[in-house]
């Protein structure tokens, strides 16, 4: 069989499983089943699929028509400028996060050096790209996952960053090591009744841990405010990404602990999606 007829059958049975990118998840499903990227699918739809590649491809679509996450199937998950590996353990980077990056640039372009603390490292996604952009940064990392952390080094390797990388397995609230300049966390915030409304991909595949925020959603985001508040230098800043209908109370929650809020963003979707304060 042709790629080009394989990916055409593919393409029906996602679209009929409600699949709304069920055109490029073939594509790149392909790439997968055929270990080549997907310029080389796009450039050889006339060449024959041998009958292995075929039938590892028929049982990647399979998944994917239940709902299994692309990023899950193929192992890696683009972000900022690079791909990070990732497996079911482990959150799926989103673009909005990015935010984050962007912010870090911006606010420390001027200051060579920095000590910064990510609370909840999941891929390495956020850490590791403000170590590649920032070559003098030297970043620490905590999670409670094991997985987390074994992923999070599998990247930092791959990245060429480890020798300004330290990771340690804690969760927040016993972690005392240090003082830093700049905290950064995506801490689970979806509140607890609203995770069976998420999206069949999110709810049935990605991990609760990482977005269960408790009954208010503000159960994680209050744990890393209140130890933020301790281990963050005097003017120093802490940047939280929140849900888009949070940002009331976690103003709240940052001024009762000494932060002063710089501003809020709004991510792609206009929705408030990342605050910024120093500790005061």
């Amino acid at each position: 069989m042709k790629i080009d007829t394989a990916i055409s059958e593919a393409s029906k049975e996602l679209k009929n499983n409600n699949i709304k990118s069920f055109l490029l998840d073939c594509e790149i499903l392909m790439s997968k089943a055929i270990n080549k990227d997907r310029e080389f699918v796009l450039l050889n739809l006339n060449k024959e699929i041998n009958k292995n590649d075929y039938k590892y491809y028929k049982e990647l679509i399979k998944r994917r028509s239940k709902g299994k996450p692309i990023a899950y199937l193929v192992g890696k998950k683009s972000f900022w400028k690079y791909d990070f590996f990732i497996n079911e353990k482990i959150l799926i980077p989103r673009p909005e996060t990015e935010l984050i990056i962007e912010q870090v640039i911006k606010i420390y372009k001027n200051k060579p050096k920095i000590n910064f603390l990510e609370i909840g490292v999941g891929s390495g996604c956020i850490i590791l790209s403000i170590l590649k952009e920032k070559k003098n940064f030297f970043g620490i990392g905590i999670d409670l996952s094991d997985e987390s952390l074994k992923l999070c080094n599998i990247n930092a390797e791959k990245l060429g960053v480890t020798n300004r990388l330290k990771l340690f397995k804690s969760d927040v609230d016993n972690f005392r090591k240090g003082k830093y300049d700049l905290i950064i966390s995506n801490p689970p915030y979806i509140k607890k009744l609203d995770l069976k409304y998420l999206e069949k991909d999110v709810r049935k595949f990605e991990p609760r841990l990482a977005l269960d925020g408790g009954l208010e959603g503000l159960s994680e985001i209050s744990k890393v405010i209140n130890q933020s508040s301790e281990l963050i230098k005097k003017n120093g800043k802490l940047i939280l990404e929140i849900a888009f209908d949070q940002k009331k109370e976690v103003m709240k929650l940052l001024r009762n602990k000494g932060f002063y809020i710089n501003k809020v963003l709004k991510d792609f979707a206009n929705k408030d999606r990342c605050v910024i304060s120093t500790k005061i």
